[in-house]
């Protein structure tokens, strides 16, 4: 039997989301927190935008710190031959890509305008792919965008030539969710008897099935023999009516009816981060979480009924399928509703000490002199402009534990390639 992944595509999905975005160190926050939870693979950004170019170098440090460890950070570009070419000239150590090509018919005349062909486009991407491995590229997901839209047998003939020349995974993407349960399972069974690759399964929620479709797509690759590979965004932030939530993914996995006995995770998830990662991200991208969220929505575990009320304080699980506490709810929340010390773009030393000090706890974070809190101070001022919020703890903690990754994070250099 096949396993499944989870890779988060919050950092690159998520962040297209109309009138929305992360700075580079809520993105990194984001990487981290993925980490912990056991995430497979985030796909971390976009190697051939420049601004990406800093922050996407820097968490590939933490990587090889073990900081970002054992996730693995892919970048994702178009399926042409000079994105990869400077995918490797601005990233040079990225060592996990995934390379998009559009492919159904609705596509290749209404987006390339009848300037390529179906032909054309397996060319473009194998070409790709080419370039790709002699870099010595360790992964290589293959994209057919709107896949939902495409014809079976070109599909698998996009699928069969992207595997002749090396590419690890095809990705079917449901890119307007135009698939139901039914319909993904049999095309990503059939792609995984056909192709004989793992399938990864990109799903959007524009007709609200984007979960249900995720899950049934990655059925049908284990039925197919395949691993299976979920994308997933945290709160389900992405383009349109966004993607698959990846709590409601794991929740799904984890607690629907008999699925976990039959079909295996590769690994262990910690669905106790669940709460933690939810809202960060809320704060970090500026949208509350629905009040009837899976899990982490804030009447997720609330009764008002009077028979469920009585059930629920009788025994939890005659109304709740899981308690909150898996995920990582219940803690108190604190509301300062008196004296309040701030640090941002315009904080002074001593108000910023009193910050450190007051979140250290345990872990006890000291300055060696007044110029290293100053240097970490204009850190978090320089992080706080480019959020225009104020910073969380773990933003503050992190900066002054790696503050030379956190000036990488905020080092931007528009322009620099005119000159080259």
């Amino acid at each position: 039997m096949g396993k499944i992944y989870i890779i988060d595509v919050t950092n690159r999905d998520g962040v297209q989301t109309a009138k929305l975005g992360l700075s580079k160190l809520e993105k990194t926050m984001i990487n981290l927190y993925l980490n912990e939870m056991g995430v497979f693979q985030s796909e971390f950004g976009f190697p051939t935008t420049r601004h990406e170019t800093h922050y996407l170098r820097a968490n590939l440090k933490l990587a090889e710190m073990g900081v970002l460890k054992p996730i693995r950070l892919a970048g994702w570009i178009r399926a042409v031959a000079e994105d990869v070419e400077i995918t490797f000239k601005l990233v040079p150590d990225i060592k996990h890509l995934n390379l998009s090509a559009s492919t159904s018919t609705q596509m290749i005349e209404g987006k390339y305008l009848g300037k390529k062909s179906k032909k054309d486009v397996i060319n473009m991407m194998t070409e790709a792919v080419d370039v790709a491995k002699s870099y010595g590229t360790e992964s290589i997901g293959v994209n057919a965008e709107d896949g939902s839209r495409t014809d079976l047998p070109y599909l698998l003939e996009f699928g069969l030539a992207a595997k002749e020349h090396g590419a690890t995974r095809i990705r079917y993407c449901d890119t307007l969710g135009y698939d139901n349960p039914f319909t993904i399972y049999e095309t990503a069974k059939i792609l995984a008897e056909k192709v004989k690759l793992p399938i990864e399964l990109h799903c959007h929620g524009d007709l609200g099935m984007a979960v249900a479709n995720s899950l049934a797509g990655a059925k049908g690759a284990i039925d197919g023999g395949q691993d299976a590979y979920i994308n997933t965004t945290v709160n389900g932030i992405g383009e349109r009516a966004g993607n698959a939530d990846l709590v409601a993914v794991l929740l799904a996995l984890h607690k629907s009816k008999g699925f976990l006995e039959k079909y295996k995770l590769a690994n262990e998830l910690d669905l106790e981060k669940s709460w933690k990662i939810a809202r960060f991200a809320s704060y970090a991208f500026g949208v509350p979480i629905p009040i009837n969220q899976p899990g982490v929505g804030a009447n997720a575990f609330s009764h008002a009924s009077g028979i469920h009320a009585d059930g629920v304080l009788k025994d939890p699980a005659n109304y709740e399928l899981f308690g909150f506490e898996e995920l990582g709810r219940g803690e108190p929340e604190t509301v300062e509703t008196g004296r309040e010390i701030c640090t941002g773009q315009y904080g002074g030393i001593s108000g910023f000490r009193h910050i450190m000090n007051e979140i250290a706890g345990e872990m006890t974070i000291t300055f060696r002199d007044a110029e290293e809190a100053q240097n970490v101070l204009e850190l978090v001022r320089y992080a706080n402009v480019a959020a225009q919020k104020p910073l969380v703890e773990d933003e503050l903690i992190f900066i002054a534990k790696y503050p030379e990754i956190a000036r990488e994070l905020m080092t931007m250099t528009p322009l620099d390639y005119l000159n080259e």
